[in-house]
């Protein structure tokens, strides 16, 4: 049905994927399918730039889109094994693995083509539009870059489609030091900026100036973080093991303060614009009545028909299922649980209406509330959480006539696909009708991630929560029917009971201070169940803690609480067949423990961690097609990155 998606990851109309036998850089010559006399005229690079908006947001194969990718993290649970969490089980592929390059090599083709022409003026059209064009091809580049950037560190950096020689594909394959390909992204992105237009030709279905401004803060606040919490360590030029060959030059500090320097400004660049502009929050329990008319515009925002209106949306995507442009989110979200749920530290994460964590002396909290249900767990908390959790007795969808589905806490059992795997079900993106779900688009808050990326970067950089970040954190809090006072929080956290449910209490396996963790509290919130999560924990380095002690995820409580009489003729406790984990496990649902044999996560008792896994291994293909030596991989112009070996079907080895 509907694909939720952000304002940088627009759907788009694929062109095949290429291949030859040295697809390592992706050599096939796109001018196979592209016209001799293509890119002579605006409408040429505007169909060009849109057919390249690659941002990924579904994966088809399962039609799950952004809010399922944060699964197997702190924040939400899909219950079924994941090899990241599983010493050794993550395996070095065959093939390539993840070392795709079809996409850049589409850009580079456009830029070989193009440029010359656009210097020459030889492109007929509107000239403003054509430069915007080209500029959202720099926006491709930037972003299909920085999806292998998060992925691998080190890349090549290829700037023009390669010809069909061994030779000038193996000297191009080499990679570079991490900094300098994010040096690379933001100077793509500031050649964007100069040429986008702030209103472009399609409104925010396209590209625009802010979208270029909001991927440059976010590439930026990412390198930065990096590189200070993986300082020193294999992970980063010249640390200890670093694979890279020549890290000369390499200051970290310089570089450090350059990416969070970039962050600030590209980030205030929007942000500045969303002050007074955020989307309303009317606090309703619902989103939408049995007419489907909005009656909560921070809600809809996520999932309306139309996001042209809201200010705090960059860009957005129409999805239409006449033009077969369609996924099955809507009808998962709206029926069922859709195989997620936000964890229990996740829903501890947020904080009472008053500004106090729940454990903290005065807050209001009554830990009772969980053996009373969903409903009353998240009462007297942040907006947040009530708006996108679909609770018991919530409305799943209206009918053709307006009569409600509502939502029952049977929703825990069930098959994979659709189960609610914790009991606290993700709501965020749900659209309130199975009918027109297929038609319906959605978007998510640029204008948000702007101030929040202006506030970890400036804390970062300066220490303090400067006039601007104090306003842009009152905003966000504001709306979320909390406190403003953050220092009212910050006064009141607890370092010990925070790292309890939240992988980002610590960096490189120690305690962060308390104005810092608030800081990461308020982005965990506000970009919940939006595909941030992992990137975060792993340029947090965030999870250095689980190398050795486990961590259990826990869903809503169901033993001892109403649900255990309720629902007894549904669960089952048994180790091979059960729908639910056993009470002398804990009293709340352990949804990766449902099932106890065969389940390695059951059997290490929770998470761990291998920092391998800080990155993605590159696949033994690319050393083969690469190695000046057949027999021996390691003379590769590209180097396997750390912890990983040269052979396929091998785990990680250990790495500091």
């Amino acid at each position: 049905m509907k694909n939720y998606i952000q304002y940088l990851t627009i759907g788009a109309l694929l062109m095949g994927s290429l291949t030859s036998c040295n697809d390592f850089l992706d050599r096939e010559p796109l001018d196979k399918v592209t016209p001799e006399k293509f890119f002579s005229a605006e409408a040429d690079l505007a169909a060009y730039a849109i057919n390249n908006y690659k941002f990924v947001t579904v994966d088809d194969k399962y039609g799950i889109n952004l809010f399922g990718k944060d699964n197997d993290t702190d924040n939400q649970a899909s219950g079924t094994s994941n090899s990241f969490w599983i010493p050794g089980e993550k395996k070095v592929a065959a093939d390539r693995g993840e070392w795709k390059w079809e996409d850049i090599r589409s850009c580079n083709y456009f830029f070989d083509q193009v440029l010359p022409r656009y210097e020459e003026g030889a492109i007929t059209g509107n000239q403003d539009n054509v430069k915007h064009y080209i500029g959202e091809m720099y926006v491709n580049r930037a972003y299909s870059y920085f999806q292998l950037f998060t992925k691998f560190g080190d890349l090549p950096i290829v700037t023009t489609a390669l010809p069909d020689i061994q030779g000038e594909l193996v000297e191009a394959s080499k990679r570079q030091p991490r900094h300098k390909v994010a040096r690379f992204i933001i100077e793509d992105l500031k050649k964007a900026e100069d040429m986008l237009l702030n209103n472009p030709p399609g409104g925010k279905n396209r590209i625009s100036k802010n979208v270029a401004y909001l991927l440059h803060a976010r590439v930026a606040l990412y390198e930065a973080t990096w590189e200070k919490y993986h300082r020193g360590t294999a992970f980063v030029p010249g640390g200890s093991g670093w694979p890279g060959k020549d890290a000369q030059g390499y200051d970290a500090d310089v570089e450090i303060n350059y990416f969070l320097d970039e962050a600030i400004a590209a980030s205030k660049f929007v942000a500045d614009q969303m002050v007074g502009n955020l989307a309303e929050n009317t606090d309703t329990p619902e989103g939408m009545n049995a007419s489907l008319v909005s009656i909560n515009p921070y809600y809809t925002m996520f999932c309306d028909e139309n996001m042209e209106g809201y200010k705090e949306i960059l860009m957005w995507k129409k999805f239409d299922e006449s033009l077969g442009i369609t996924s099955n989110l809507q009808m998962e979200l709206c029926r069922n649980g859709g195989g997620s749920g936000w964890t229990r530290g996740m829903v501890n994460s947020f904080l009472m209406r008053n500004g106090l964590p729940v454990y903290a002396s005065g807050s209001g909290y009554n830990p009772d509330w969980e053996k009373e249900g969903v409903v009353a767990t998240v009462q007297n908390r942040d907006s947040r959480l009530g708006i996108f959790t679909k609770k018991p007795g919530d409305v799943n969808y209206y009918g053709d006539d307006g009569t409600p589905s509502i939502c029952q806490i049977s929703l825990i059992f069930g098959d994979a696909g659709s189960l609610a795997t914790t009991g606290y079900i993700v709501k965020k993106g749900k659209h309130y009708s199975t009918h027109m779900a297929n038609d319906h688009s959605a978007g998510t808050s640029g204008g948000a991630e702007a101030m929040l990326i202006y506030m970890e970067a400036s804390y970062e950089k300066n220490g303090t929560v400067d006039g601007t970040a104090d306003g842009y954190w009152r905003a966000l809090r504001t709306r979320a029917k909390v406190d403003p006072d953050y220092n009212k929080t910050i006064a009141a956290t607890n370092m010990l009971e925070e790292a309890k449910g939240d992988f980002a209490a610590y960096s490189h396996g120690t305690m962060i201070d308390p104005t810092l963790y608030n800081i990461r509290r308020e982005r965990r919130n506000e970009l919940c169940a939006e595909a941030f999560r992992w990137d975060d924990l792993k340029r947090w380095r965030a999870l250095d803690q689980f190398k050795t002690t486990p961590y259990r995820t826990e869903g809503m409580r169901y033993w001892g609480s109403v649900y255990e009489e309720q629902l007894k003729d549904l669960c089952i406790v048994n180790p091979s067949t059960g729908n639910m984990s056993s009470p002398e496990s804990s009293v709340y649902i352990l949804p990766y423990e449902k099932i106890l044999e065969n389940n390695t996560i059951a059997k290490q008792k929770g998470f761990l961690f291998t920092p391998a896994h800080y990155l993605e291994p590159i696949g033994v293909a690319v050393f083969r097609q690469t190695a000046s030596d057949p027999n021996d991989f390691t003379s590769s112009s590209v180097y396997q990155n750390p912890g990983w070996k040269y052979e396929a079907s091998t785990g990680a080895v250990s790495v500091e």
